[in-house]
């Protein structure tokens, strides 16, 4: 009886992330040498989609308790969205060209844009709500949009060539815009303050806050590190203070935050001091004002994806505390300056004491 042995060669297997993370940290090197020249000098390149040099963010991961909270809220938020219509209530400025509403917490913008058409078409003349006839439900088109629940001013145009017009006043930053949120943290040491960070998506697709100085650097999905600011004011703190109209504040008014390192709030022993602020964003990230509170330490109330309290004194939050108080600009057809403004929400209102607990 005989026997062949044969041998068969496989390429090598190509080092795993980890392994090559394991490499790095141990102060190895990994080379590759030509076969024809071992004189010359290492290739120490990585492949770019398994680099390891991508910046670190500065904010947290998402808390582990927020993927279920955040699931249970995205269903209610779609049974209340399905039977939503806007009433005249809700309007807070209305002409030719634009219709301005008090968006409610807990509701998709898409739901109050599907809605806008039936509410012109349940007054006695659709013509004459739309001021001649100039707009369709085609037209409408949403100028800004706001987080599920985040309430507040929300802008609709009546026609394709406002909302091009009002878009691009948006990314220009020649909308002014003001929030209020309801915060819970260590009491603050400072009455305003602007901080300025680097914004994009980790690893996991999660909202991150990077330093200053990664801005412009590439992140693992292939979006790159961008800039954000907000200024703060605080108005109440436990109930003491008063609601002010927004102004604008100089600069030696205020203290100033430059990120490059991790917040230096994190502590074990957390206190919840109840705080009312006012947010001016400089800019337009994706949950800006969110995770800049988380950064400052006192994180909105009910914003379990950014370390918010999810229950307090008995209560439990259906959603974060944030509110789109006003927006400031230009009308896009008649040139004139314009303020709406919305209603303070029943949470606001009970931290500045005007109504019961």
């Amino acid at each position: 009886m005989s026997f062949s042995l044969s041998l068969r060669l496989q390429p090598p297997t190509p080092l795993s992330s980890k392994a090559l993370g394991f490499l790095r940290s141990s102060s190895y090197s990994l080379i590759t040498m030509s076969n024809s020249d071992t004189s010359q000098k290492p290739n120490f390149s990585v492949d770019p989609k398994t680099s390891l040099n991508y910046p670190k963010p500065l904010s947290p991961p998402l808390p582990a308790i927020s993927k279920n909270i955040e699931l249970s809220r995205a269903m209610s938020a779609s049974s209340r969205s399905g039977l939503f219509s806007l009433s005249r209530n809700d309007v807070l400025y209305e002409d030719e060209w634009l219709v301005v509403v008090n968006k409610p917490q807990g509701v998709y913008c898409d739901a109050v844009l599907a809605s806008v058409p039936r509410l012109f078409n349940g007054s006695e003349n659709f013509d004459e709500a739309c001021h001649g006839g100039q707009c369709s439900p085609q037209e409408f088109h949403l100028a800004n949009r706001l987080d599920r629940d985040t309430s507040g001013v929300m802008i609709i145009t009546k026609s394709h060539k406002v909302a091009a017009k009002l878009v691009q006043a948006f990314t220009d930053h020649k909308v002014k815009k003001t929030y209020i949120a309801l915060c819970m943290g260590s009491a603050p040491n400072w009455r305003r303050i602007s901080i300025r960070s680097g914004h994009g998506r980790s690893k996991f697709g999660a909202w991150r806050v990077y330093a200053m100085s990664d801005v412009g650097k590439l992140l693992p999905g292939g979006s790159v590190v961008r800039d954000m600011e907000t200024s703060f004011e605080v108005l109440t703190m436990n109930g003491r203070g008063s609601y002010e109209e927004p102004s604008q504040v100089r600069a030696e008014e205020e203290d100033f935050i430059m990120v490059e390192d991790k917040a230096a709030n994190d502590s074990d022993e957390k206190k919840y001091d109840e705080i009312l602020v006012r947010a001016y964003p400089r800019s337009g990230r994706t949950h800006q004002i969110r995770l800049h509170c988380q950064y400052l330490g006192i994180s909105i109330r009910g914003d379990v994806k950014y370390e918010g309290v999810h229950e307090w004194e008995g209560k439990i939050f259906d959603g974060h505390e944030l509110h789109a108080e006003s927006l400031s600009f230009e009308h896009p057809v008649t040139r004139l300056p314009l303020v709406v403004r919305a209603p303070l929400p029943s949470w606001a209102r009970q931290a500045l004491k005007l109504l019961p607990h």
